[in-house]
């Protein structure tokens, strides 16, 4: 048992350690997506908020809006996928990659079911 709790120990030592500078890192994560016809450019940040929106001035030359918005909308969603992808490639070194992505999709079952599948297991008879 005092070998599973030294392991556990060095584990959230390890990522109290390392874990502010990633979540510096991640912070400052953006992510800039362009639309197939290269006329709609969208950058988001970390958590996938907006932050610029570019529109190349020959979209003014179409006539159909639900075609502009939707092209606006999947290239946000493409920057957006890409910079969730990118932290968790930050965070890759103390979180494994499908526990962080939960953690960032909101799916706290999946993450506590996650975390208790990687822990040590003790041996039998010390529980």
């Amino acid at each position: 048992m005092r070998a599973y709790a030294e392991e556990l120990l060095a584990a959230f030592t390890r990522m109290q350690e390392e874990a502010p500078a990633l979540h510096e890192k991640a912070r400052a994560v953006q992510v800039t997506e362009k639309s197939r016809d290269g006329l709609v450019a969208a950058t988001v940040g970390a958590n996938g908020e907006l932050i610029r929106l570019d529109l190349d001035p020959r979209v003014y030359r179409r006539q159909d809006a639900r075609g502009l918005a939707d092209t606006i909308t999947r290239t946000i969603h493409a920057a957006v996928a890409k910079a969730q992808e990118r932290v968790v490639e930050i965070f890759a070194p103390i979180v494994p990659a499908d526990q962080m992505r939960a953690h960032i999709e909101g799916d706290l079952d999946a993450v506590l079911e996650q975390m208790s599948m990687r822990l040590p297991k003790p041996p039998p008879g010390e529980r």
